[in-house]
């Protein structure tokens, strides 16, 4: 089994920076993708960034140039650095991890911004 603990979210105001952690623990053999989605109120879920193994990354289009995703494979951790918030971006940030060929999620973590 694998857990996912995150931590790093908050109240910021507009124009703030907030850096959300995921870490994952547990039997892991590999672990491929990570990633970061959100949940706003009454919205689905909708995918933020991910991170492959390698390295590659992708970004919704309302978080580029603003977001950037990176990971620390040796401590099976991804990070989810978020400069220049904006209201819109106010939502539960969920970690989503492919370890072991399954897909894991974390509890999620609110992130609110607002002045």
């Amino acid at each position: 089994q694998v857990q996912l603990v995150e931590s790093g979210g908050g109240l910021v105001q507009p124009g703030g920076s907030l850096r959300l952690s995921c870490a994952a623990s547990g039997s892991i053999f590999s672990i491929s993708r990570m990633g970061w989605y959100r949940q706003a109120p009454g919205k689905q879920r909708n995918m933020v960034a991910t991170i492959t193994s390698g390295g590659s990354t992708n970004y919704a289009n309302s978080v580029k140039g603003r977001f950037t995703i990176s990971r620390d494979n040796g401590n099976n951790t991804v990070y989810l650095q978020m400069n220049s918030l904006k209201p819109e971006d106010t939502a539960v940030y969920y970690c989503n991890v492919f370890a072991n060929s399954r897909s894991y999620w974390g509890q999620g973590t609110q992130v609110t911004v607002s002045s």
